[in-house]
C-alpha cells in the first residue's frame, strides 16, 4: 500500500507538471467505485481548463488546488498509483514487474489523464481500492479533518510525542497504525520504525519508558525522511532495513542478518518482528 512517502513522491511529480499549468485535455474512466460520490462528467468539468494552483498532502491524502471550485481530492488506497507519461517511474514492491503500459502503449488499469503544456499525468488502480472525489477545501473535507498531524512535516517534539503516546492504552503498533494520531504511517512504515527502536509491536503504548518513546520518534523521523529523500525509491533503502527481509517467497524470509523474524496479527495487521531485537 502507498504510504506517505510514496504519496509525497506523486504529489512531487504533481507539482512538477501540473503546478502552474492549464489542463488542456482530460480522460476520466467510467469507474463507480474509484469515483464514488460524483459522476464522470463533474470531474470533467471541474478539471478541463482549470489551471492547478498547488498539490497539497496529509498522511495518505492528496488534493489538487484549482483556479476555481471544486477542488480534487485523491486516496490511492492499496495498490493505486500516480506517474508521468513517458517517462520512468518508481513501482511499488505490489506493483510486480508486470508492464505498466498495453500492447498500444496505452495506461493499464488506467482511472485519469491530465494532460498540460508540459507533460501528462495519469493515476491508474489495479484494484479498485483508490477513491477520488470533490470538495471544497482541505479544511471542510471530512477525509482530512479526520486526520492527526502528518507524520513528516508536523511529527510532535520528542517531549509531547511521549507524553501522547504514554497515555495510550493500546498496542504501540495499533497506535501508530492510527491516522488519527499520525496521519501517513502504514504497514511497514509501522514496522520499520519499532524494529529500529527496539521495541516489541504488542507492547503497550503506555508501558513505553520516555527513553524508548524517544527513540521511537527519533525512528520515525529517520524513516520517513530518508524514504522520503530517495522518492520512495525502495531499492536505495539501507540494507539493513526490515524491508527487504519482509517480503519475499510466501510470507517472506525468515531471517534478518541471523536473527529469527516472527509474523503475528497485532492491529489487525500483518505484524513482522525480531524477537531478539525488539523488547
Amino acid at each position: 500500500m502507498p504510504e506517505l512517502p510514496e504519496v509525497e513522491s506523486v504529489c512531487r511529480l504533481m507539482r512538477r507538471v501540473l503546478v502552474g499549468q492549464r489542463i488542456r485535455a482530460v480522460e476520466i474512466v467510467e469507474d463507480n467505485i474509484v469515483f464514488a460520490g460524483a459522476p464522470r462528467e463533474a470531474f470533467v468539468a471541474s478539471l478541463d481548463g482549470a489551471t492547478v494552483q498547488a498539490v497539497g498532502r496529509r498522511g495518505k491524502f492528496w488534493w489538487l488546488e484549482l483556479d476555481r471550485k471544486p477542488m480534487v481530492f485523491g486516496h490511492l488506497g492499496m495498490n493505486g498509483w500516480i506517474r508521468e507519461l513517458g517517462k520512468d517511474s518508481m513501482r511499488l514492491h505490489s506493483h510486480g514487474e508486470a508492464p505498466l503500459d498495453d500492447e498500444a502503449g496505452r495506461p493499464r488499469f488506467l482511472k485519469w489523464r491530465l494532460e498540460t503544456e508540459v507533460g501528462a499525468v495519469v493515476m491508474t488502480d489495479s484494484r479498485r481500492f483508490a477513491r477520488v472525489w470533490l470538495g471544497d477545501s482541505p479544511e471542510t473535507d471530512k477525509h482530512v479533518l479526520r486526520l492527526g498531524p502528518d507524520a513528516f512535516t508536523d511529527l510532535p517534539s520528542v517531549a509531547d510525542f511521549s507524553d501522547l503516546v504514554r497515555k495510550r492504552k493500546t498496542p504501540i503498533k495499533a497506535l501508530l497504525l492510527n491516522q488519527t494520531f499520525l496521519a501517513g504511517i502504514g504497514n511497514w512504515i509501522a514496522d520499520e520504525t519499532l524494529f529500529l527502536a527496539g521495541i516489541r509491536p504488542s507492547r503497550l503504548a503506555s508501558e513505553l519508558s520516555n527513553d524508548e518513546a524517544g527513540r521511537l520518534h527519533d525512528s520515525i523521523q529517520m524513516v520517513l525522511g530518508l524514504a522520503v529523500s530517495v522518492d520512495a525509491n525502495y531499492q536505495k533503502f539501507p540494507d539493513n532495513w526490515l524491508f527487504h527481509f519482509r517480503w519475499g517467497g510466501g510470507k517472506g524470509k525468515d531471517l534478518i542478518e541471523g536473527d529469527e523474524i516472527l509474523r503475528e496479527t497485532v492491529g489487525g495487521r500483518t505484524t513482522a518482528w525480531v524477537p531478539s531485537r525488539q523488547r
